[in-house]
This record gives structure tokens, sequence and C-alpha cells, in this order.
């Protein structure tokens, strides 16, 4: 087994539980006959310059994370490794959800020490059939829900939606996708989204596409929090639908009885629908791609919402400025834009970008309004997060109370000593 050996004073991160050995960190590579060179997937053992044992790691010399540790002890990776870690992970999130029914994160990569490895399951019926049923059960008044639309359809699907993100786990694809079958049984098709940038900083080509079983035409319909959604695991956003604000779009919808509700980037509607089936009087959803606000229609109509729901297409800052010019009032805001920050180089710009949009979404919020914040920037700390909401507050001369803050869901476990595992920041404020 070959050997990374780390400079003086590099090791303190790693025993800590963070599992990147950076490029910049090491200071030799031995194999059993002296000096010697990675091999992109292989194993390596990661040592301090004191020769104390760090842990077992994937290596890839043309990436700057040139090992990504999986165990603090040395195991092998074979199938029974990865079935290993594939059912803990199961097993986890069935302390949380209903797998009969819910749909959740399998394996969340690095924070389910299998490093790259994303995969979500997904459990519903193609929307060809399930939405003429859907709408039939809208107009007679009849509420519908998962039990409800598998007795009148049978049995629900179940299609994976899965990410290879690091070099290692993109060679063990094959066995990888053996183990899901045995460990979940046949599922209906999965879908590959490997268009990350990640990959090429892997040395990997970018893919998407089916490479198991079928997808219908037209996507799936599946339930979050009891409520019906489209989701496009073939054309939308990262793996088809954005599992980790579940909860929060449930926390926000607490709020929303009888308000005029504004959801800035609303991807397919997740919090504007909850917001909606939580008696808000009007919802106004916006979205720069004109295919989300296609499927904010879509997801309106599923859940009987269409009156009360209408969709707005433009940039995020330039929406909020007319609003602001246009005096328009709103007593829940909900602000939940892509990632501002994709490293901490880019951090400073990020925060200046988050505080206009949080400025500007308070100065739209009449007294007792509620504004609903959000980032998914790894690098936005959740002290900074609150410091810019903070600030913002300053700015737009209004005083807040902080009702609730909270993370990703945990289908999303946040690994501690892994800071980039919490990524997730939800806000709730209130308008004083």
């Amino acid at each position: 087994m070959k050997r990374i050996i780390l400079k003086p004073s590099q090791e303190r991160r790693l025993l800590a539980g963070h599992p990147w050995v950076f490029d910049n960190e090491v200071e030799r590579i031995l194999g059993p006959d002296g000096p010697a060179h990675l091999e992109a997937g292989e194993l390596v053992d990661v040592e301090s310059a004191r020769k104390t044992y760090i842990g077992r790691a994937f290596a890839n010399p043309r990436s700057k994370i040139v090992g990504r540790i999986f165990s603090s002890s040395k195991e092998g990776v074979d199938k029974g490794f990865f079935k290993a870690r594939l059912r803990n992970a199961i097993e986890r999130r069935k302390e949380y959800y209903n797998l009969d029914e819910e749909c959740e994160r399998l394996v969340f990569a690095e924070a389910d020490l299998l490093p790259g490895l994303i995969i979500d399951r997904f459990i519903g019926w193609p929307a060809v059939q399930a939405e003429p049923h859907i709408l039939e059960k809208n107009n007679a008044g009849e509420p519908v829900s998962f039990k409800t639309l598998q007795a009148a359809l049978g049995p629900a699907g179940i299609w994976l939606s899965v990410q290879f993100l690091s070099y290692a786990v993109d060679l063990r694809k094959t066995q990888i996708l053996e183990v899901l079958e045995e460990l979940i049984g046949p599922v209906s098709g999965i879908i590959e989204r490997d268009e990350s940038p990640v990959r090429s900083l892997e040395g990997l080509p970018q893919f998407s596409g089916l490479i198991a079983g079928t997808y219908p035409e037209g996507g799936i319909c599946i339930f979050e929090n009891g409520l019906p959604f489209f989701a496009d695991l073939m054309e939308g956003q990262k793996t088809g639908h954005f599992l980790d604000q579940r909860d929060n779009r449930r926390r926000a919808a607490r709020y929303a009885s009888g308000k005029r509700v504004l959801d800035m980037c609303c991807h397919s509607g997740g919090f504007a629908i909850h917001a909606a089936r939580g008696g808000a009087s009007s919802i106004l959803a916006a979205d720069i791609s004109p295919h989300a606000l296609d499927s904010v229609v879509r997801n309106a109509r599923l859940n009987g919402v269409e009156d009360r729901l209408s969709v707005e297409q433009g940039d995020l800052f330039d929406l909020l400025r007319n609003y602001e010019r246009n005096k328009q009032e709103f007593d829940l805001v909900i602000l939940d834009p892509p990632a501002f920050a994709k490293s901490h180089k880019s951090i400073e710009g990020a925060i200046r970008g988050y505080k206009e949009i949080n400025l500007r979404a308070l100065s739209l919020l009449r007294r007792g309004g509620i504004l609903v914040t959000c980032s998914c920037s790894q690098a936005m700390t959740e002290g900074r997060f609150k410091a810019m909401v903070q600030e913002a507050a300053m700015d737009a001369e209004k005083r807040l109370h902080m009702l609730e803050f909270a993370y990703q869901a945990p289908d999303h476990p946040i690994l501690v000593g892994y800071e980039e595992s919490l990524y997730l920041k939800c806000g709730i404020y209130r308008v004083l």
C-alpha cells in the first residue's frame, strides 16, 4: 500500500474529522520500495510527518484533493465494503423517513463515508398516470394522498438519481450499481446526473442520462410532506428535486395562513406550494428559468392552488428592485437563491449579493411580516450568514426577531469536522 506522508503540522484538521488531503499538504509519496507516484482511484494510507496513522483514502493525483479519507482503519474496498456502507446509510434514513412512501437522499458523499457518491431515491408514479387521477380528485374536492394514489394506480415505482463525483467511485460504478440493486431490489430506472464541474476537477468527463431501466416521458409524481409534486429527474436542476429543503418548506408554511407571499428563486415551487397549501391568500413565484416556472404551474394544478398562484420570470436582483420601486408589499418573503459562493475565495462578493437581496426583501415586508432567507453556499458559515442578515436589517432600518434557524434535512447529514457538509442555512425572521 502506498503512503501519503504529510508535511509537518498538517494533520490536525484531518484528525479532527475532515476527509480531504490537499496537494499542498503532501511532503512525499512512498511505496514499498521508496518514492512512488499515485494512480487515480487507488487506495492509499495517510500518515503525519511523525508517522501517526490518519486513515485510508482514495487517491487522485489529477485533483487538488489528492486523497479522500473514507476510513480511520486499514479497510479494503470491495463489493462487501460498498454493501456495508450503503446498508448503514439506508438504515440511518429509516430513522427519519418512511421509505415506502417518502423520497430521500440515500447517500450524501463524504458525510456518509462514501467520498464523491450521491444517491437520491425517488418513489412515485409516472406523471402521465398520476396527474389525470389527481386532477380528477381535485375537481371533485377530494384530497389525494400517497395511499389513495397507490390504491388507484398500484404499487409505486422507484427511481434513483446518482452522481459519481470522485474518480474512485466513478471507477467502481458497476460494483456500486450491483450493490444498490441487491439492497433496494429492482428499480424502475437509474439516472446519472454527472454534469457537475467537480467531475472536471477530478479529471472525469461530464455526463447525464439514463443508465439502467426506463424513465417515463413527462417525468414522475412524488409526495413531499404529504403533497404531490412533479419531479423531472432528467432535466431538472442537480438530481431533479431539492430534497434538502423539505423540512424548511414545512416550517415556512406555518407562517403563510392568510398572507400575501413572494417566493424568489422558486425552482419547481416547493416553498410556494407549501405556502399555498398552508393557507396563503396569494403567492407570486419568481425564477429566471422558464422550465422551472412551467413546473411551478404544473405543481400548482396538482395541489389545486392554481387560482392563488402566479409566476414571473426574471433575474432575482432585477425583480426585487422592480418590486421595491413599485412599492409592492408582502407579508411573507422567501429567498432561496443558488449558491453565490462556490469557494472561500468568492465569499466577500457573495456576502454583498446576499446582503442586497435580503435588504430589498426586508423593504418589501409589512410590519409583522416574515422573512424566510436561505443560503446553500458551503463557504457562507452560520455566523457570517446571521451577521449578513443583521447588517441588511440595519441598512433597511428594520428590527427583527429570529423565530427559527435550521439546516438541511437529516438525510443530508452533517459530519462533525467536515464543515462543507453543513452547507444549507435557513433563517426565519419577523419584522417588528
